[in-house]
């Protein structure tokens, strides 16, 4: 999952508790089944719109949600917002969008990609941004992306430390590159600590070198992760990472369940963001969507707007390990400190972790 300096940033979510909602905020002016909001000041105004799972799934549509509102709060714009209940809602939430007349549309998800593109194509006037694919090259549309394979590596090195009984697992929601690269940094983490420690843990979930794995086909099924989670303890898996959004809440029910399974978090800090489940939140790999969004807003309203990529790292805090926080006492010294070190050495560049899914 996961926080530092970067904790007075984290967008407070944590998954969708079964269908998802309304946006967690003043909304109103519904669009063709979605939810359009208004609010704030000033002639700038900023657009999003969701995947699938909308703005209370708690993980990264709310992150960027919630980067919208401080783009209100702090830099005076307007802001409107198109929920997404499925794939089909993404156009007609686009051109909502244009009719709102929105000076910067945000997109939120690889899956918006086409209609992204589609949108951005036909309306060169105003200005696109979307997270998790940088695979648009227009002058309108800006990339947001995460080099997040490097958090996910510390992750999969915790992972493996921690565990009781040497075998650690992940999956995802679908085998898209916003998920896939987690899961490639999560294995590359467990195979260098087998390497330090001389070692076997046992991944289950995520073959890096044949980039497959096991997902439950979407991100909203709770039903799903709970039982892909319950068929990974039973073949001995103490530590399992969901990288399924909503999906990954049951994941954490069925690691209650069990007793003495813990679960890594991703996108925002579970501890904060799912707080029912805080007790079983070894750490999170954060990615800091909501932060990306006010920057791009910020330089857009400003009139710098430019189509190239936003890349969190590591180095700019785009990306982290969150604290380990009710485990805190618990990781051993040794451990954390190799993990830090190891941080140390990927910021310096010492050490490359690598994914077919990092942003080029």
């Amino acid at each position: 999952m996961k926080k530092t300096a970067l904790a007075a940033l984290l967008v407070a979510t944590g998954l969708c508790l079964g269908a998802c909602g309304q946006p967690p905020a003043d909304n109103g002016g519904a669009t063709t089944g979605q939810t359009a909001t208004a609010a704030g000041a000033g002639d700038f105004l900023a657009c999003m719109v969701s995947d699938m799972g909308g703005f209370d799934d708690k993980s990264f549509n709310q992150s960027g949600y919630q980067g919208m509102l401080d783009a209100k709060d702090q830099l005076g714009v307007s802001i409107k917002t198109a929920e997404s209940k499925q794939a089909s809602d993404y156009a007609p939430n686009l051109d909502a969008m244009k009719t709102q007349g929105c000076d910067l549309t945000i997109t939120v998800g690889f899956l918006l990609a086409e209609d992204t593109k589609a949108a951005a194509t036909a309306n060169t006037k105003s200005n696109y941004a979307i997270i998790d694919d940088n695979s648009i090259t227009l002058p309108n549309v800006k990339p947001i992306v995460f080099k997040t394979s490097d958090a996910a590596f510390l992750a999969g090195y915790l992972a493996a430390g921690y565990s009781q009984t040497g075998t650690v697992a992940t999956f995802g929601g679908v085998n898209i590159p916003s998920v896939s690269i987690f899961m490639d940094g999560f294995a590359d983490g467990v195979d260098r600590y087998n390497q330090d420690s001389g070692k076997s843990v046992k991944l289950l979930g995520w073959d890096k070198a044949a980039q497959n794995g096991i997902f439950s086909g979407d991100f909203e099924d709770q039903t799903k992760g709970k039982n892909v989670t319950k068929n990974f303890i039973e073949q001995g898996a103490d530590i399992i990472m969901p990288v399924a959004g909503p999906v990954g809440l049951g994941a954490a029910a069925a690691a209650q369940e069990a007793g003495n399974v813990e679960i890594i978090w991703v996108d925002t800090d579970g501890y904060n963001s799912a707080p029912q489940y805080a007790n079983l939140f070894l750490s999170t790999v954060v990615k800091e969507i909501g932060a990306a969004v006010l920057e791009t807003i910020k330089e857009s309203s400003a009139g710098n707007f430019s189509p190239d990529p936003y890349v969190g790292t590591l180095a700019n805090g785009g990306v982290d390990l969150a604290p380990y926080h009710n485990f805190e006492s618990h990781v051993p010294a040794d451990l954390k400190a190799k993990i830090q070190d190891l941080r140390d050495q990927i910021i310096k560049g010492t050490l490359k972790v690598t994914s077919p899914s990092d942003p080029q």
